[in-house]
């Protein structure tokens, strides 16, 4: 079981606004950065496993949409070879992985509070709070996809509402209703500063994509701790976990 404990180590806390919060979150990343580079790995070498058992092989169909220059008319992606059983098990497969998010989450609060870090910390989420993870997953990887599907512009207007939710499930050890509920509420009422955060923090995560795509090993995890120094600036430095193994 774990247990959550309070003391007095020193951490630092960012200001609520943009630029405090991703400041704060590039401190935080280099903490955690060959954690977050391993975590990468581990989702792309289930993501290759996914697309050999269905068939489907993403590098080859996102040089197809390259060839295109642009023009989709005439291509329809929903028919490449084992696109639709990828793109039905591949939120399945996300939601499964969230759990180590949520680690990456929980190693920046031990790096912010000055405590020791394990490897096994990167996978506290299958330990605690884990069925909320990934029903709160699962739920939010539905409502993206719908979003993501509306010409993509809605995606971005609606992730703001979902930033502080794995930190809420986390740190207070909520349900996956109350954790939205709260991240929705939050968000809602600071809309303008999460709507900017969650922006920057998505291009910064996706910008490995233009070093040849692997680099986004290397940023892919970014948005982590963005997550974890939003919920520092508004909820305050969360209390400390301590796992008992």
């Amino acid at each position: 079981m774990s247990e959550f404990n309070e003391f007095d180590q020193q951490g630092s806390v960012p200001n609520r606004d943009t630029g405090s919060i991703i400041s704060h979150a590039f401190e935080m990343y280099k903490g955690v950065f060959l954690y977050a580079i391993v975590s990468m790995i581990i989702y792309v070498i289930a993501d290759s496993i996914l697309e050999s058992i269905v068939g489907f092989n993403l590098w080859s169909f996102g040089e197809t949409i390259r060839d295109t220059d642009g023009d989709f008319s005439n291509y329809n992606y929903h028919y490449s070879p084992g696109f639709s059983l990828y793109y039905s098990f591949s939120g399945v497969l996300g939601a499964l992985l969230s759990p180590i998010y949520v680690g990456l989450i929980y190693m920046t609060n031990k790096y912010n509070n000055k405590a020791a870090i394990e490897f096994s910390d990167l996978f506290i989420g299958y330990r605690q709070n884990f069925v909320n993870i990934l029903i709160y997953s699962l739920i939010t990887h539905v409502l993206l996809r719908i979003a993501l599907a509306m010409c993509g512009i809605p995606f971005f207007l609606v992730f703001p509402f979902f930033l502080l939710g794995y930190p809420i499930l986390l740190f207070e050890n909520a349900t996956a209703t109350d954790a939205m509920g709260k991240a929705y509420n939050i968000a809602k009422d600071n809309y303008g500063t999460f709507f900017v955060v969650s922006l920057l923090g998505l291009i910064l995560s996706f910008s490995g994509l233009l070093a040849c795509c692997i680099g986004v090993l290397l940023t892919g995890s970014f948005m982590t701790t963005v997550m974890y120094s939003s919920y520092c600036a508004y909820l305050g430095k969360p209390r400390q976990i301590t796992y008992n193994k």
